[in-house]
């Protein structure tokens, strides 16, 4: 494999400033190398290179992942007191506490000498791992540092190099593996083989007699033409291709595989809106492509028993080489994707899973709405560490079906990994056929059957006693849709109360709910009823809107402007209406103006002012009803709004969104991803100080030129 390492700090600092612009985080950057240079000075690698070119290679493999500073200075600075003598005493008052104890974490890593001669060693060494780390950041180090390590292996004696490719392959690649970190994985794998089981390696590469750069080629040339046909077509689609890796092909050897029988080498997915494209597809590709007899199969027409649907087809491609083809509609991707047929079920059925892949994603779907819940960032890193790193128990239930659950789960946590309805009507547990309380830490290997009642509903308590974050969500959710219908009812019965006080027909009044509703521009009965039952609405007002006694609210509001013109206003308010000192003031949904934006109050119907951008749509036709209002100059808070970010189709964009949010003071609530066949659109929910830090914000991701487009978004 070819590597591109770099020699200098300016090359560091270039590819760190694509998404770092803090000059001073870049400056300690480079006072790190500076530190690290001097205590090195006198340190030569086995290879006969100066010592610095390692740790500025592993800042470097860390660039890759979009690494922070801190982390960029840690790897600089990794082995300056395993190896260059260092104190981190001094290095936490030079670069500060947070640097100083992720290259304490590094050097208690590298302190291990770990055995891989047992199963249980194995894990073992991973749990220490695990246990040794207060910062996730520290085994991504420790990951760049073994992927820099392995490029000069070769300088080890014989049996070195064997024991430390067996170490990497055993206990690192794995928790690469469960990091996502795709590429360090997928290096260390064929680094491993190539010096763990050299012949092995060497058998494999002669059969496939090229480079992976030569197949990634392949693949991208046959992708491109197959594109090419189905746009001269007019068909919508997605298309993905990828080469297998030596490491991918050796595994399938292993399992008995014949090289032969491997036609999965050089493989593309073709993803369309509808069945009947997936067989226009099929057709166009073999008018083109000659397929291989014997390898179409069609699991559209003839589905698995586990529902995976896709055509499968080999074809020779002009360059004589034979291309594994699917063709699945969206849909039918996702249920591969997600359901038992997934491509990670698939590498592990050595664990016989027969849904892990659904089970691991769940599990980090659950976590990501775990942060959205805003917990505190340690509780967050816990689950992290929990649920993604954390050791897994395999339990069963009576029929035999495997569930991967985290270690300390209870039976709460698995009767929610059954199914959502198991959790919400579960009454009790069996565990191997003895009943047990629903705190009971469950065990490697436990067969548990649940007793229901449809009847029966989730207890609060059950929140102390759920280990996995997609019991806790679930069991929230529920409570929270309990107590949205008791608001529901609630605002209806208030609702009706002031109807009667006011002795109106309720007949009468409810034949003019549609004028109810617009003039409120609520979205339906419902959401007026919550809005009443959360006071939101007062249902005084509601009432009052079809009734139209006395002097309305916005002549009111008038009449006190007008007489109040004058006045001083010295108030805390956020926006100071013109000539009132107290008034109800509320921002606009439709357009989420923020400090800076130009601005105008609208007197609403029983909300008191609405403040408005000055060109919203949504006023422009009631000038009559509009007034002077502005910005308090003295407030410091933050403001909601809404932006829209088109990418190209590249990993790391979003990291990139994230990472320069911070810097800029904004607040990211939300980020919904639309994916397309050219481009990625990510819209961020996002809070704000003001128009002067989000205009700051939207430039410094416009120099990110994978970043197409950034909008700001107004409903």
């Amino acid at each position: 494999m070819e590597y591109k390492e770099i020699d200098t700090i300016e090359e560091l600092i270039e590819v760190a400033k694509i998404y770092i612009d803090s000059k001073d985080e870049l400056d300690n950057i480079r006072k790190a190398y500076d530190y690290a240079k001097e205590v090195h000075k006198n340190d030569i690698r086995l290879s006969g290179e100066e010592y610095m070119h390692h740790p500025l290679n592993v800042a470097y493999i860390l660039t890759d992942l979009y690494a922070d500073s801190d982390t960029l200075c840690a790897g600089l600075l990794h082995d300056t007191v395993h190896i260059g003598k260092a104190n981190l005493n001094d290095i936490e008052e030079k670069f500060g506490k947070d640097i100083s104890a992720l290259v304490k974490g590094v050097t208690k890593l590298n302190k291990l000498n770990l055995f891989t001669d047992s199963e249980n060693q194995i894990n073992y060494y991973k749990k220490i791992i695990i246990g040794l780390t207060e910062d996730v950041r520290i085994i991504i180090i420790k990951l760049a540092e073994r992927v820099q390590n392995m490029r000069t292996l070769y300088v080890l004696p014989l049996e070195s190099r064997k024991e430390k490719a067996k170490e990497t392959i055993e206990i690192l690649v794995p928790i690469a593996h469960r990091l996502g970190l795709s590429s360090i994985k997928s290096e260390l794998e064929v680094n491993s083989l190539k010096y763990y089981k050299p012949s092995a390696f060497v058998s494999v590469e002669e059969l496939l007699n090229n480079t992976e750069e030569e197949r990634n080629n392949a693949v991208k040339e046959i992708q491109r033409k197959i594109s090419e046909l189905l746009v001269e077509n007019n068909i919508k689609f997605e298309i993905k291709g990828r080469a297998k890796s030596i490491y991918s092909i050796y595994n399938k050897l292993q399992k008995g595989k014949k090289f032969s029988e491997i036609y999965d080498i050089y493989a593309l997915r073709v993803i369309v809106d509808t069945e009947s494209e997936c067989y226009q597809v099929l057709g166009i590709i073999h008018s083109k492509f000659k397929p291989k007899t014997g390898r179409f199969k069609d699991y559209i027409a003839n589905p698995k028993t586990n529902m995976y649907q896709s055509l499968h087809t080999t074809v020779f491609g002009y360059d004589g080489k034979l291309y594994e083809i699917q063709i699945r509609t969206h849909e039918m991707d996702e249920i591969a994707e997600r359901g038992i047929a997934s491509h990670w079920s698939y590498k592990e059925k050595g664990k016989k899973l027969q849904n892990s892949m659904e089970q691991k994603l769940q599990l980090f779907r659950s976590i990501m709405e775990l942060n959205d819940d805003k917990v505190s960032a340690e509780d967050f890193v816990n689950s992290v560490k929990d649920e993604v790193l954390g050791d897994s128990i395999y339990v069963y239930t009576p029929k035999g079906d495997v569930f991967e659950l985290p270690k300390g789960s209870t039976p709460i946590d698995f009767a929610y990994k059954v199914h959502t309805k198991i959790g919400e009507t579960m009454v009790g547990a069996l565990v191997n056929d003895t009943i047990v309380p629903l705190n009971s830490e469950l065990q490697d290997g436990d067969i548990i059957k649940i007793n229901t009642n449809k009847n029966s509903t989730p207890s609060k308590e059950w929140l102390n006693y759920a280990k996995t974050s997609q019991a806790k969500n679930k069991i929230k959710a529920f409570f929270s849709k309990i107590d949205k219908n008791e608001a529901i009812e609630k605002g209806k019965e208030l609702l009706n109360k002031e109807i009667r006080r006011r002795k109106m027909e309720m007949d009468a009044f409810y034949s003019k709910m549609d004028y109810v509703l617009k003039a409120g521009k609520i979205a339906d009965e419902n959401e007026l009823y919550l809005g009443i039952g959360t006071g939101k609405f007062h249902p005084v007002s509601v009432v009052g809107l079809i009734e139209k006694e006395d002097l309305s609210k916005e002549d009111f509001i008038l009449e006190k402007i007008i007489k109040n013109r004058d006045n001083v206003i010295d108030i805390k308010n956020d926006i100071l209406v013109d000539g009132i000192d107290e008034i109800k003031v509320s921002l606009a949904n439709c357009c989420n103006p923020i400090k800076g934006d130009e601005i105008v109050g609208y007197i609403s119907r029983g909300n008191g002012i609405v403040v408005h951008l000055k060109d919203c749509h949504n006023i422009k036709d009631n000038e009559d009803r509009t007034i002077n209002v502005k910005w308090n100059k003295d407030i410091s808070k933050k403001f909601k709004c809404v932006i829209n970010i088109t990418s190209i189709k590249k990993d790391n964009v979003l990291l990139d969104i994230i990472s320069k949010s911070s810097p800029n003071e904004i607040v990211i609530n939300k980020v919904n991803t639309i994916n397309s066949f050219r481009d990625n659109i990510y819209e961020l929910k996002i809070e704000v100080y003001d128009l002067d830090h989000l205009n700051k914000y939207i430039l410094d991701l416009k120099q990110n030129s994978d970043i197409l487009n950034v909008e700001r978004v107004y409903f």
